[in-house]
Formats: structure tokens, C-alpha cells, sequence
């Protein structure tokens, strides 16, 4: 009997988690990305807005009321305390509107919704999901993305990788694990496996 699963989709950062989930969508899979829920959350006017100067500064809002992102990051990945007072803030909102969009794919009649959330175990969205799918890299291939990606530097990305969860953890606590080394071929061979894997998840045969 078929049935309808959630994969939750995290790792490391700079690990290629969103070139993941976009070759998850290729084969036919919904993704919810954590990441746009968040900027919904915090739009110009939005009570989370409001509490996020609150704790972290007034100045983290432009002159015309919307968020300076790079200013928030910078106070809210300076250590694990800020980090979680972030997570405590904006979680509870992200996780309304995400549990919203999933029950709409399934409604539109997917079998698979891929829920592609970087704090994913943080805010207890692992507890929704089916099976937990990590992105794991290694750790000066993810300096090096982060840094051309984010355009920070090489200090800025250390910061932000050591706020995270390690890769130990991640290996320990998904189901499946993508090991993501930069080399495009193999990355959608482990794609093409993954999928399949879904596919008997899918089908009750897992």
C-alpha cells in the first residue's frame, strides 16, 4: 500500500543541502524550504520582526522597517546563546506555516514532500518527518562555499559552522546520509540511490 511520507532534508551548512533538494524536485518530490517560510515570518511589519529588534537591536531595522538579514546573522550566530534565542523567537511561527504548506502537498496529491530545513533537529521538525535525510561535507570544501555564497570571510564562516550541530551528530541521527565531496557525478549517483530509497519507503516495501 502506498502511502505518503515527509523527508526532512538538513546537514551541515555549505554542505550542498539546497542542490539536494533540487535534485529531489527533479524527481518528482514537493520541497518546502525552511529558509523562504523564515523570510515570510520576518516581512516588514510582522510581530516576529518586532520581538527580533527587541532582543537583538533596533538598528537591525532599515530605515523603512525591513530586516537587515546580514546584521541579524552577525548578532545571532555569535554564539550558541544568541542562536537559540533567535530559534525561540522565529521557530514557532516557521513551524505553523510549514506544517500549513505540508499538509497542502499532500492535499495537491504528492506522495513525498521534501522539507529542506538547516534547523531542522533545533526546532523539533525531525519529529514530523517520516525519515531524516543529512548533507555531510568536508569541512574546507563547506569554508570555502560558505564564504563565496554568503560573501564573508574566512573568520565570519568559521563562526557560523561552529554554532551548528557537528557531523557526528547528523550521522548518528538521520536515516540516510549524502556525502557531498564537490564531484557532481557522484553526487547525483547518490541522487539516483536515494530516490530509490524513497520510492519503497513510498511504496510500504521499507
Amino acid at each position: 500500500m502506498r502511502k505518503a511520507i515527509i523527508i526532512g532534508l538538513t546537514g551541515q551548512t555549505g554542505a550542498g543541502k539546497t542542490t539536494v533538494a533540487e535534485g529531489l524536485r527533479h524527481f518528482g518530490y514537493q520541497v518546502i524550504k525552511a529558509d523562504d517560510i523564515a523570510r515570510l515570518v520576518t516581512e516588514t511589519g510582522s510581530p516576529t520582526l518586532r520581538q527580533l529588534a527587541a532582543v537583538f537591536g533596533k538598528d537591525i531595522l532599515r530605515a523603512d522597517g525591513s530586516l537587515d538579514r546580514a546584521l541579524l546573522a552577525e548578532r545571532a550566530f555569535s554564539s550558541t546563546e544568541n542562536t537559540k534565542l533567535l530559534n525561540g523567537i522565529t521557530h514557532p511561527e516557521i513551524l505553523r506555516l510549514i506544517n500549513k504548506k505540508i499538509n497542502g502537498a499532500f492535499f495537491d496529491g504528492y506522495e513525498g514532500v521534501v522539507l529542506d530545513a538547516s534547523q531542522l533537529f533545533e526546532s523539533g521538525l525531525n519529529e514530523r518527518c517520516t525519515l531524516v535525510l543529512s548533507v555531510v561535507a568536508p569541512e574546507a570544501l563547506r569554508l570555502r562555499r560558505i564564504m563565496a555564497r554568503d560573501g564573508i570571510s574566512e573568520e565570519q564562516a568559521r563562526q557560523r559552522m561552529s554554532v551548528q550541530l557537528s557531523e557526528d551528530f547528523f550521522r548518528t541521527h538521520s536515516n540516510y546520509v549524502l556525502e557531498n565531496t564537490g564531484t557532481e557525478e557522484d553526487l547525483k549517483l547518490q541522487l539516483r540511490q536515494i530516490a530509490a530509497i524513497l520510492e519503497e519507503h513510498i511504496a510500504g516495501e521499507r
